[in-house]
């Protein structure tokens, strides 16, 4: 799989009012005036447009080792979105015209308690109509199947409660089905454990549907953006740490540390740490 470092792919896009109205009607916002969009409304464009009869039983996209495969066959069942690391150049407006090109950065193989594991690192660039818009490097993680008799995915809540004390800014968030199913709209992706509670939980071994680790990285960019105001970060990164299950309330938070970085997170309610985010602002 060596062989697939380097590979590009490109495709275009636009920051259309339909898109724009949708995406910020998800999340309850109404449309700036300016028309500039906020931060995260890049991970709805540019997006894989696999037929339908070219989808997997998970529903993302099938791979194979072919010349049009972007992504390596890594013969592993389960993949998820781990992490990204992004610089913000210049906002995104509506009716802009968008190009990105992707680059497979990395390709590497580990073995931890849960089997092993590839690390696939794909490395973005998102041109507007007055150059480069952002520029981000994505961690794509696959696994093995969950193991017969394993117990769900996170567990069960706990006695414990979150505490937000030490937190500048909190607030609480809970992700319905409803917001699940139009982000996965929004995103175009039909993988089955953000709506298909059968099969999240019988074949991938989660305790409900999880919510999408980007919907869960823009929901922490939209707490910066009431903090901070709109277009406020230079620079943002996170990682998905535990899985956040849909109907649960999720504990937004973030602070400034001495060093005046930003730090963010996401909670359970019982205490667990879903993600973890680092920023820097303008």
């Amino acid at each position: 799989m060596q062989a697939w470092i380097g590979r590009q792919e490109r495709r275009t896009d636009r920051v259309d009012a339909g898109l724009a109205a949708r995406w910020l009607a998800t999340l309850d916002r109404a449309m700036p005036a300016d028309g500039t969009m906020p931060q995260g409304l890049h991970w709805c464009l540019c997006l894989p447009d696999a037929p339908t009869a070219r989808l997997g039983p998970d529903g993302h996209p099938l791979r194979d080792d072919s010349t049009d495969s972007f992504l390596p066959p890594v013969p592993l069942p389960r993949r998820m979105w781990a992490g990204s690391k992004v610089e913000f150049f210049a906002p995104l407006h509506v009716g802009e015209a968008v190009e990105r090109v992707s680059t497979i950065a990395a390709i590497t193989e580990k073995h931890g308690g849960s089997g092993v594991l590839v690390f696939v690192d794909i490395a973005h660039e998102t041109h507007g109509q007055s150059g480069l818009c952002l520029r981000e490097v994505q961690s794509v993680v696959y696994r093995d199947a969950a193991p017969a008799g394993a117990a769900p995915v996170p567990p069960a809540l706990g006695d414990g409660a979150f505490d937000p004390a030490p937190w500048a800014a909190h607030r609480v968030v809970t992700p319905t089905e409803a917001l699940l199913l139009r982000y996965s709209a929004l995103t175009f992706n039909a993988h089955r454990i953000h709506y298909d509670l059968p099969y999240a939980t019988g074949a991938e071994g989660y305790r409900g549907l999880v919510v999408h680790g980007p919907l869960t990285a823009t929901l922490l960019l939209d707490l910066a953006r009431r903090e901070l105001g709109d277009g406020a970060l230079r620079s943002f990164a996170f990682r998905g740490l535990s899985p956040a299950v849909c109907g649960e309330a999720l504990h937004l938070v973030m602070r400034r540390g001495d060093d005046g970085a930003l730090e963010l997170a996401a909670f359970a309610a019982d205490g667990r740490q879903v993600m973890s985010a680092s920023a820097t602002a303008c």
